[in-house]
This record gives C-alpha cells, sequence and structure tokens, in this order.
C-alpha cells in the first residue's frame, strides 16, 4: 500500500488535494479582487470575467471528466486511463478560454511552481492581471487544485506555491532534468 501511495505521487506531476472549499469567496470575491488591480479594469469586464473563470473550470471539470482527488485524477492521466486533466492542461485551457473571451483592461497568462526543484512536483496554473499590470500583482486562477472547483488567490497571499512566470522558467523533460527549452505547452 505505501509503494502505490509513493508510485502516485511519482506519476502525478503536480502537488495538491482535493479542498472541499475550493474558492476564497466565490464570485462576487473574485469580481472585487479584480477590479482591486487597478483603476482601469472596467467592472463590467471583471464581472464577466469572475463568471466566466468559475464556468470555465466547471465546463473543464466535466470535460475531464473529473472524479477523483487531482493526485489521483493525475495518475490516471499518466496510466492513460484519462486523457487530460493534469495541472498544466488546467493552466492552459483556464488561459486560452479566457483570452478568447476578449478582455480590454484584463489579461491573463500562466505561471508555474517548483520548477527547478527536484523534490517538489511542479504545479501550473492561470493569472489574471490588469492590462498592463506585473503578474505578481495578479491573481492565481487554479481549478486542478480542488479538483475542478475554481481556487483563486492573489498570487502573493497564495503562500501554498512559489511562482514565477511560465515564460521565465526553464522546463523539465521527463528523466532528463532542468532544460534550456521552454515547453511547446
Amino acid at each position: 500500500m505505501i509503494l502505490g501511495a509513493g508510485a502516485m505521487g511519482l506519476l502525478a506531476g503536480c502537488g495538491g488535494t482535493r479542498s472541499t472549499l475550493g474558492t476564497q469567496s466565490g464570485t462576487a470575491g473574485l469580481e472585487a479582487a479584480m477590479l482591486a488591480l487597478g483603476p482601469n479594469v472596467d467592472p463590467a469586464e471583471a464581472a464577466r470575467a469572475a463568471r466566466l473563470a468559475y464556468s470555465v473550470s466547471s465546463d473543464l471539470a466535466r470535460e475531464y471528466e473529473i472524479t477523483d482527488l487531482p493526485l489521483v485524477h493525475n495518475a490516471k492521466v499518466n496510466l492513460g486511463v484519462k486523457k487530460r486533466g493534469l495541472c498544466y492542461h488546467w493552466a492552459r485551457d483556464v488561459q486560452t478560454r479566457m483570452v478568447h473571451a476578449r478582455f480590454a483592461t484584463l489579461q491573463f497568462d500562466r505561471l508555474v511552481a517548483n520548477a527547478e526543484n527536484p523534490f517538489l512536483l511542479e504545479h501550473s496554473t492561470a493569472v489574471v492581471m490588469a492590462r498592463g499590470g506585473n503578474w505578481r500583482d495578479g491573481i492565481v486562477l487554479d481549478p486542478w487544485r480542488t479538483g475542478g472547483t475554481l481556487h483563486w488567490d492573489h498570487v502573493l497571499s497564495d503562500t501554498k506555491y512559489k511562482w514565477k512566470l511560465r515564460a521565465d522558467v526553464p522546463i523539465r523533460k521527463r528523466g532528463a532534468g532542468v532544460s534550456l527549452a521552454r515547453a511547446e505547452g
């Protein structure tokens, strides 16, 4: 049993557990947090982006057929039982869908944590910030860590992870150590 749990951890690719809370304060709280990103954030866009972030999270949970804790689902993806649902899938798909919604005063990117630490599991997420703003002042949009329910927090308040902008992190290829090339995904 211990070996099985250890193998699950090695197969996972990200770290985390399902939370019963899953959010900070729901859609209204996320809307208020987005508005606070800067004086040029349009209130209507903040409201639309908050609603969309929650609906995208739910849609992806259905598409990925999430029925398990994140690490269990990751193991199923890595074993070929499920097609998608690793943290970087969530991060890429959340970012893509938010970008396609065409916000004028908000922008979206991706963050990575633990990429250069061989002892911790790498984790990816999407981030929203005021257009032209700094990602460090942004808000993490992370439905992976709660098994499909949107978890959000300010980047600097999210003490579970030490985030870096994805574009600034060399990627690690499986079994190859740290690579100097950036990932396509």
